[in-house]
């Protein structure tokens, strides 16, 4: 396998959903529905996984609780019971099918406990390997602006420059706490980024200070998109992190893994030319049910 192909890709979906409690007390937030471009209704996750399908990924790894399995099991590997199938149309009986070719494809991995995000990814070693890896959110969806998905530009661009790609959108001040976000200097104006640190949820003064990139006005930031290219190297420093449990608001982090990589191999920031749709908190939820189309 050439070094710059990438095959399989990571989705993190073992967490307990609580900002959209009580909602995720009877539905894991992954299986909320979403109404595709076809109009068809759809959990979260099977859009998720089909975008990773679209960038020619062929192993989709969905990292759960073990409480978790058959649920999941159910909607990937299981098909519907006879009454069921019969009740279904002949269309619905068509994407069942979809469904279960589809799933064979899927990996379920197992977070024993919750302990962070970075601890999430981190389960997902043994079976990842040697290999670099798409990395995707649990609750976000995408759409292109081009005739290229996002998780396609991604895959696509780690085979040109071989290292890790982290993708980037543009965010104002006032939000900036509540994502990853980045320094850099520009290598392709407005698309290409050569990263020289990431930055957890900073704070407006950090960010001011730090995290200024050329060209952007004063409150205006570069963060994370929520698609990731990484090499296996991550698993070393997630590994030396949850040894010395180095811990960020009580879980292991991502970002903190990410900013060690960088130093020391390199990383490369791409503005995607699309758009994400965050379905992990009710108000940002609502409004992807109106605009995700």
């Amino acid at each position: 396998m050439p070094i710059n192909q990438v095959r399989k890709a990571v989705i993190p979906a073992a967490g307990f959903g609580t900002r959209l409690f009580p909602a995720t007390q009877v539905v894991k937030k992954e299986l909320f529905p979403i109404i595709d471009e076809n109009g068809r209704a759809k959990p979260i996750i099977l859009a998720i996984v089909e975008e990773a399908i679209s960038a020619g990924i062929t192993e989709v790894g969905i990292v759960v609780q073990p409480n978790d399995l058959g649920v999941f099991t159910d909607l990937f590997k299981n098909p519907p019971k006879p009454e069921l199938w019969q009740k279904l149309s002949p269309s619905n009986q068509e994407y069942s099918q979809y469904l279960q070719e589809l799933g064979k494809k899927v990996v379920l991995l197992t977070q024993p406990q919750q302990e962070g995000y970075g601890h999430a990814v981190f389960c997902a070693k043994d079976w990842v390997q040697n290999e670099p890896f798409l990395l995707m959110l649990g609750d976000h969806v995408y759409k292109s602006d081009i005739d290229k998905s996002c998780a396609q530009q991604m895959v696509e661009l780690y085979a040109q420059v071989n290292q890790s790609v982290v993708s980037l959108t543009s965010m104002p001040a006032s939000i900036i706490n509540k994502a990853g976000c980045v320094a850099g200097v520009w290598q392709e104006s407005n698309s290409l980024l050569k990263i020289t640190q990431l930055a957890e949820k900073p704070s407006i003064d950090y960010a001011r200070q730090h995290l200024r990139v050329e060209g952007m006005t004063e409150d205006e930031f570069l963060c994370v998109f929520g698609l990731y290219i990484l090499t296996p190297q991550i698993f070393d420093y997630l590994a030396q992190s949850i040894q010395e449990n180095a811990r960020y608001r009580g879980e292991f982090q991502l970002t903190t893994c990410l900013d060690q990589l960088c130093q020391v191999e390199g990383m490369t920031g791409y503005v995607i030319k699309g758009k994400y749709f965050d379905t992990g908190l009710s108000d940002t939820y609502r409004q992807t049910l109106m605009d995700f189309r």
